[in-house]
């Protein structure tokens, strides 16, 4: 692949980094909550801004909606705005920068949160 292709599939650190960021989720939190068949590898690619297909695009927004989702108390989750790929990659179709991250006012320290119990179960773990 020379330069120039790689440049082209490139678009730089994602909103989804600085959304990841402010949740303070990590990639393997992600992975490991996601109901999909995801890797590491790929949420690092995403996060990075290497350009994905739209198909991955979706089940990396699943993935991100559960992991944060599985850590809010049911009050937190009356007002979260699910995430659309519009809102992670700034290289997707509807993106606006200027719209920002619309569950800024939600973000909490959510890295010392265990993933609630009754949402454990749904998924039919412990």
């Amino acid at each position: 692949m020379t330069e120039d292709e790689r440049e082209g599939n490139d678009f730089g650190a994602q909103p989804l980094d600085t959304i990841l960021d402010g949740w303070k989720i990590t990639n393997h939190q992600v992975v490991d909550i996601s109901p999909e068949q995801l890797t590491h590898k790929q949420v690092q690619r995403a996060r990075g801004g290497r350009k994905l297909t739209l198909k991955m695009k979706q089940k990396l927004a699943r993935s991100v909606n559960f992991a944060v989702w599985s850590r809010l108390n049911n009050g937190e989750r009356d007002t979260y705005v699910e995430y659309f790929p519009k809102h992670l990659f700034s290289y997707n179709k509807g993106y606006e920068a200027e719209a920002g991250d619309p569950n800024k006012a939600l973000y909490d320290d959510l890295g010392a949160r265990k993933v609630r119990p009754d949402f454990l179960k749904e998924l039919g773990g412990e």
